[in-house]
C-alpha cells in the first residue's frame, strides 16, 4: 500500500480551496500512483468568523465538496481520505471526515470528538466548540485487508482514542490537521511519533501550512508519515505540496512481534 500526503495553504474562499484541492491530488496521483491520498483538516474552508464556518457547510451526500471528491476518486480509481469539511445535520455543524473508495462510494464518516478549545502561547484564542459539535464514535474502514483509523487535529493529544484504534484492528491510522503554528512547532512531531510508537501503526499526519485569516492566524504543517517503530519516513517541506510514502506490513507485523504491547494491556 502506497499514500500520499497533500498538504495544503486553504483560505476563506471554499471554491477555489476544492479547486486546489482537486488539481493537487490529480498530480499526486499521475506522480506516485497511491492506493490512498489523504487531504487535510478543513481544506474546503478555513477561517474564524462563526457565521462563516457555519455557511461554508454542506449536508452529506448532497454538498458540492462531497459529490466533487466521490467522483473524482471514481474517475482516478483511488482512495480518498477527504481530510474534514464542515458538515451540517440539522441544526448542528461537525467537522466531518469522508473517505471516498476507488467507486467512489463512502467508506467511512468520522465526526471529530476532542474539540480545540485553548488559548495558547502568544495570545490566540480558539474556541472550537463555539461553531462545532462534537462526534461521539470510534471510526475504521478496510483498505484492501488492512483496517485504517480515523483522527482528527486536537484528537492526536488523547491516546485513548488511538489506543481504541488500535484494539479495533487499525494497522494505519490517518489524522487530518490545521496544528497551530505556536504549538506544532514543539509538539507536532513529538505527538505524531509517540502515537505510531504506542499503536504500533504507519501514522499519517496531514497538514494544513501557513497563514489564513488575512494572515492573523498560521499552521505549522509538516505533513508526516511514521512507521510503527516511529522513525518519520516520509515528511512535507514547508509550503503546499505532497509527501508519499510506501507501507511495510511484514515490518509492522515484526514490530508487533517483538513487543506485543496490543496483548499487555492490564487497565
Amino acid at each position: 500500500m502506497k499514500a500520499s500526503l497533500i498538504q495544503m495553504n486553504s483560505q476563506g474562499d471554499k471554491a477555489a480551496n476544492v479547486a486546489a484541492a482537486e488539481q493537487l491530488i490529480e498530480k499526486a496521483v499521475a506522480e506516485e500512483k497511491p492506493d490512498l491520498v489523504v487531504l487535510p483538516e478543513l481544506f474546503a474552508y478555513l477561517g474564524v468568523d462563526p457565521a462563516q464556518i457555519h455557511a461554508s457547510g454542506e449536508t452529506f451526500p448532497d454538498g458540492d465538496t462531497y459529490q466533487r471528491m466521490s467522483k473524482l476518486a471514481a474517475r482516478l480509481k483511488v482512495t480518498i481520505h477527504a481530510g474534514s469539511v464542515v458538515e451540517r445535520r440539522g441544526n448542528r455543524f461537525y467537522n466531518s471526515t469522508v473517505v471516498f473508495g476507488p467507486e467512489g462510494q463512502e467508506l467511512a464518516r468520522y465526526s471529530k470528538i476532542h474539540l480545540f478549545d485553548v488559548d495558547v502561547p502568544g495570545g490566540a484564542s480558539f474556541r472550537e466548540s463555539d461553531t462545532i459539535s462534537r462526534g461521539d464514535e470510534v471510526v475504521t474502514y478496510k483498505l484492501g485487508d488492512r483496517t485504517i483509523g480515523c483522527a482528527i487535529c486536537y484528537d492526536l493529544r488523547f491516546p485513548e482514542l488511538f489506543r481504541a484504534l488500535r484494539d479495533k484492528g487499525a494497522d494505519v491510522i490517518v489524522l487530518p490537521a490545521a496544528f497551530t503554528l505556536q504549538t506544532g512547532k514543539d509538539h507536532w512531531e513529538p505527538l505524531v511519533r509517540a502515537r505510531a510508537i504506542e499503536t504500533q501503526t504507519y501514522f499519517l499526519a496531514c497538514g494544513q501550512t501557513g497563514f489564513f485569516a488575512d494572515g492573523k492566524k498560521a499552521n505549522w504543517g509538516h505533513s508526516m508519515i511514521v512507521d510503527p517503530w516511529g522513525h518519520v519516513v516520509a515528511q512535507a517541506s514547508d509550503g503546499v505540496g505532497t509527501t508519499s510514502a510506501r507501507f511495510d506490513f511484514k515490518y509492522l507485523d515484526t514490530v508487533r512481534g517483538q513487543i506485543p504491547v496490543a496483548n499487555h494491556h492490564v487497565l
